[in-house]
């Protein structure tokens, strides 16, 4: 062991523990990394931030720019609309279902990119099912991961594999595209199965950056409490009392407020409904108000209260409405005039809930209280209407305005360059990364988004994570550190069985996966994994498979790419990989290894 050696494994052991401790931020601990080891001369100066334009970081990059115009035009919407209509709100049945539905598409572009495209979605669906987004993030990013293993090019290390089995001059039977598929789908299979049975336990519980508890953000409900969260009620068939919201006084006798009508089983949506409105038998409406008082209201008038959101599921989740504050400014066309004689709700297509005005709340008789300059009005409305209201000179609001207002028109346009993308990766092998540079710098030309939302969308702490860890890599290989770890495992093993074999290839493997690269593992073990099988009387072909599978068994450090893409957006940390990525090395081991005996016979 030279002193290079030692000193590149000092330096991996400080990275792990500055990740599991916690001792700084995990991007830090990336710059770190790329200062300290050109430093103690374990990589040239060149070496250590080549990272930063790595063919890895810079796809991260172009498909984070893609994901965010497909979200921004509607798309992924769409997409979320589509899961959560087959799953429900059916925690289990939601995770699998986009996990399964990443994997598949890992199977045959980056699993980065999988994951990068559905991230969106995934947030909206956790947003609109109060489902904790972790619970769904982490079991999407390991099932992206295993998803390239479905073919032999769904990652680098199979794309690699026929390459490299060459011994002695020798170059053996290459695997077909679908060599692998069938280990491939064990593994995705056990992995949808362990979150299913065990996700409870292992996946965390707090929230990310997102605070989806309700439709009024904790500050607000501190001042205006009482005023309640979001209900849906059904108007059975044979009510006939129809009467106009007005009449019915549901705000003086139950202080709740109805925000939005749906008629003709959903088609006919009302929202921020006038007071001459007329609720009809059939209708579902939603209302915001007390539970207590909106469960007296329901038993009065005889009408279904729901346990959830269903007609308005996606309509008013916090992905797409919410309640704000807004302060009447001394220029606003509402000063000295009533709600009811402006037509607040027809204007401004969002509800009053309540006046603040000096240290008094009124929550009734909105429409007829003359308005003043400095009052705070409570709405609740969808997040587009409140971007508009907020350019207006009327009012000013108390918090950031979520949501944004969407650019349906461009929807088809996103899609386009998303294919043309995928066209040039698939079907005219253009480096990956460029292919989804056109497609992202397409958008941003086409105004599909701007330069400026292209920049705000990159979660720049991912980016240099990755750009430090790959120089990482880079000094495990350059002083030689992995040959000698390899060589002396090897070297102990003696003549080993050949399932014993193929396990401690599997396991030297994803060691080396989790601190350096998976391409590098591939390339430096499948001609020693191949050469310890001709010594044992193993197949070397199956040997050299178990290493490229194995190069995707990386779960318990967020150093592989799609761990660190969804350690924010999840509110992940360290530990988390830990917990869950520990059972989930040892079944991927256990299933790679069964399903290599069952199909190709160790």
């Amino acid at each position: 062991m030279t002193p290079e050696i030692m000193l590149v494994m000092a330096v991996l052991v400080l990275a792990i523990l500055m990740f599991i401790f916690e001792w700084v931020r995990v991007d830090i601990v990336g710059i770190i990394m790329m200062v300290l080891l050109p430093l103690l001369g374990l990589v040239t100066p060149k070496q250590a931030i080549s990272g930063l334009s790595s063919n890895a970081v810079v796809s991260i990059i172009a498909v984070i720019i893609i994901g965010a115009g497909l979200d921004k035009t509607g798309v992924m919407n769409g997409v979320a609309r589509v899961i959560l209509k087959f799953s429900g709100k059916s925690e289990n049945r939601i995770m699998a279902l986009i996990s399964g539905t990443v994997a598949f598409i890992s199977g045959f572009m980056q699993n980065i990119g999988a994951a990068a495209l559905f991230l969106p979605a995934a947030k909206r669906i956790a947003t609109q099912t109060r489902i904790p987004v972790g619970r769904i993030l982490l079991p999407m990013a390991f099932c992206a991961i295993i998803g390239g293993c479905l073919t032999l090019v769904g990652s680098s290390p199979l794309i690699l594999l026929n390459d490299l089995m060459i011994v002695g001059g020798k170059h053996y039977e290459p695997f077909g595209l679908f060599g692998v598929t069938p280990v491939g789908i064990c593994l995705v299979v056990a992995a949808i199965v362990y979150f299913m049975f065990f996700g409870r336990f292992i996946l965390p519980v707090r929230k990310a950056d997102e605070d989806a508890d309700g439709p009024m953000s904790g500050l607000l409900a501190a001042t205006y409490q009482g005023v309640g969260t979001l209900f849906e009620l059904h108007i059975p068939e044979d009510f006939t009392r129809q009467e106009s919201l007005k009449n019915m006084d549901l705000r003086p006798l139950y202080f709740t407020t109805v925000v939005a009508i749906a008629r003709d089983q959903g088609k006919q949506k009302l929202f921020a409904p006038s007071p001459q409105e007329e609720i009809r038998a059939g209708d579902h409406i939603a209302v915001v108000g007390p539970r207590e008082y909106v469960a007296s209201m329901a038993r009065d008038l005889g009408w279904d209260l729901l346990p959830d959101l269903t007609t308005f599921g996606e309509d008013l989740s916090g992905n797409n409405a919410g309640i704000m504050e807004g302060i009447l400014t001394p220029r606003s066309e509402l000063v000295g005039h009533t709600m009811g004689e402006y037509g607040f709700r027809r204007n401004y297509q969002v509800s009053p809930l309540a006046i603040f005005r000096g240290k008094k709340i009124f929550v009734s008789g909105l429409t007829d209280i003359v308005l003043q300059a400095g009052d705070a009005l409570l709405l609740h409305g969808q997040w587009k209407m409140f971007h508009l209201l907020k350019e207006k000179p009327d009012m000013v609001f108390t918090e950031d305005v979520k949501g944004e207002i969407l650019r349906t028109e461009k929807a088809k346009m996103a899609v386009a360059w998303l294919v043309i993308s995928l066209v040039m990766i698939l079907g005219f092998h253009v480096q990956l990364s460029i292919a989804l540079l056109t497609g992202a710098l397409g958008m941003v030309l086409t105004k599909v988004m701007t330069i400026d939302e292209a920049y705000q969308s990159v979660d720049w702490m991912t980016v240099f994570l990755l750009g430090g860890l790959i120089p990482l890599g880079m000094a495990f290989e350059n002083t030689g550190a992995a040959k000698f770890i390899a060589d002396s495992i090897m070297g102990a093993l003696g003549t080993p069985t050949p399932m014993l074999l193929m396990l401690v290839i599997a396991l030297l493997t994803s060691f080396f996966t989790l601190v350096a690269s998976n391409v590098g593992a591939t390339v430096l073990l499948v001609p020693l994994a191949m050469n310890m099988a001709l010594r044992a009387g193993a197949d070397p072909r199956i040997a050299a498979l178990t290493v490229a599978v194995a190069a995707s068994n990386t779960f318990v450090l967020p150093t592989h790419q799609v761990n660190a893409l969804v350690m924010r957006p999840g509110g992940f940390r360290t530990i988390d990989y830990v917990r869950a990525g520990t059972g989930m090395t040892a079944l991927y081991l256990v299933v790679m290894l069964g399903a290599l005996a069952f199909f190709y016979g160790l």
